[in-house]
Order: structure tokens, then sequence, then C-alpha cells
């Protein structure tokens, strides 16, 4: 589904595969974002207060992602849907607990939403790198963050590595 091109919207248009799979990261990005509140509002325990920080950075990465890439896909002639129907049916993330949850527990759990969305935008990358590789570009700076992400909140319960 798309707009109407007017006059003064020339240029490239996202062809529906690129459309399709622009949609599948946005609705990750802003399910990534969800999760990383409903942490930030229920966890309790060791390093809550680090963790309480660290899950706002994320959620800011997360908005500011899906912010990025729905304005990219309307400046590409793509309509981004992001209704809560809509994320809750299509996200690759897994369901978050509901009510409180130790920090060790949300770690876990916020660690494999950053991965499930970091593995949608990599399974994604080369088709969305053949149809844009401006597009592409995107796709990397916002992958290099949440893997930054992912090792920032993980770290809190890793033990070092037997040398």
């Amino acid at each position: 589904m798309g707009t109407k091109l007017e006059n003064t919207e020339n240029g490239f248009i996202a062809p529906s595969r690129l459309h399709a799979n622009l949609q599948r990261v946005l609705v990750d990005l802003v399910n990534l974002h969800l999760v990383g509140k409903q942490a930030h509002w229920n966890i309790v325990g060791t390093n809550f207060r680090d963790l309480h920080l660290n899950l706002d950075e994320l959620v800011a990465v997360a908005r500011d992602g899906a912010d990025v890439l729905a304005e990219r896909m309307r400046a590409l002639h793509a309509t981004p849907d992001a209704r809560v129907a809509v994320v809750a049916n299509q996200t690759s993330l897994p369901t978050f607990t509901a009510g409180e949850t130790t920090t060790a527990d949300a770690i876990k759990l916020i660690v494999r939403s950053i991965e499930a969305a970091v593995g949608t935008m990599r399974k994604v990358h080369d088709d969305v790198d053949e149809d844009d590789p401006t597009t592409a570009d995107l796709l990397h700076e916002f992958i290099a963050k949440l893997e930054q992400q992912a090792w920032f909140i993980g770290a809190e319960i890793r033990e070092p590595s037997p040398r």
C-alpha cells in the first residue's frame, strides 16, 4: 500500500520487497522500545539503578531507529505501519514477562530481544542492500548500536571467559 505520487515526489520508489523488509525491521524496533520500557518499569534486584538507566539508553536507540526507518520508508513512498495490533502480530521478538522481573532475568530477556531485532536486520540486509544500498547503510548503524547495547546490558551477568 502506498500513497499517490505527487508532482514533487519524484525519484526512487521502494519495490514491494524493500517495503516488506523495512516493515519487518520497523515492527521489531517499535516492539524493542516497548519491551525496554516494560523492563525499565518492572525490574527489581541487584544493580537495579544501572540497568534501569541502561534500559533508557536502549529505548532511545530503538525509538530513534524506528523513527529514522519509518521516515526513510516514507521518503521511498512506502507506508510504515506500527499500529499496536500490527506490531504484536508481526514482531520476531520473544514475549517479555508481565509484572516484576529480577534484573538477572530481565537482562536475559532483553538481550534475547535485542538479538532477535538484530537477527531480523541481518536476515533482510542483503535484499535491502540489493534494492537500496542507502537504506542498507541505516541498517548497519542500527545493528552496531543495538549490538553495543546487548554487550552493555549482557555484561551485567556475564562471568569472565576461562583463560
